[in-house]
């Protein structure tokens, strides 16, 4: 397939999204690889070059939903992006939780920026449907900021050793079999299956 890049999903299952833990499940995730400043993107970006972008998501759903790391990464450091992926995602429930200042950082993020979130009518109608859609309270919003601020380092601890799963990652990889296969199976983080590009399985 000659490509020069491969495309590196990591995804385990968390709660619906009003679940009690959310806010420190949302803070934990910024630490974690939630914006240009998270350890996942401030590692294979900006220390190692191996990618142009990369980081941790999770999606809004009423039920359960996945949480994830990406990484588009240069071919030749797949299997290398793939191991400092699950390093982050093991460090951050272990040896290197998260940190004062990082949670300060995403503190901010998420109040300072909230007059913004409601500038236009549209955006208005967008925080009422998630209201609905997600069964929150109807001052939901108007205590958000304090439940924000009233997040502690250790709630954040607890939720990264409670919902980052490092040992239970289904792991999706996309880029030239010819040349990341090998180290890819080196790493043994599971069976691997070959899928094509309608999603069905192809013979190895």
């Amino acid at each position: 397939m000659d490509a020069e890049q491969t495309l590196i999903i990591a995804a385990s299952i968390v709660p619906p999204t009003n679940n009690p833990d959310e806010v420190a499940l949302q803070a934990m995730n910024g630490v974690l690889g939630g914006g240009f400043v998270g350890r996942v993107n401030m590692n294979l970006r900006e220390d190692k070059a191996w990618a142009y972008g990369a980081g941790t998501a999770i999606l809004g759903a009423a039920g359960p939903r996945p949480y994830f790391g990406y990484a588009p990464v240069q071919t030749d450091k797949t299997a290398l992006s793939m191991a400092e992926l699950r390093r982050e995602m093991v460090e951050i429930r272990s040896t290197r939780p998260p940190e004062a200042d990082e949670l300060a950082r995403v503190m901010d993020e998420r109040t300072l920026t909230l007059p913004g979130s409601w500038e236009t009518a549209g955006s208005v109608a967008g925080s009422l449907a998630a209201m609905v859609r997600y069964g929150y309270d109807d001052d939901y919003w108007d205590t958000y900021a304090e439940r924000v601020r009233s997040t502690t380092l250790s709630d954040v601890s607890e939720a990264a050793r409670k919902y980052v799963q490092p040992d239970r990652l289904v792991w999706v990889v996309v880029g030239d079999r010819e040349k990341i296969e090998e180290e890819v199976r080196s790493l043994e983080y599971g069976e691997v299956t070959f899928l094509d590009v309608d999603g069905n399985p192809i013979a190895e």
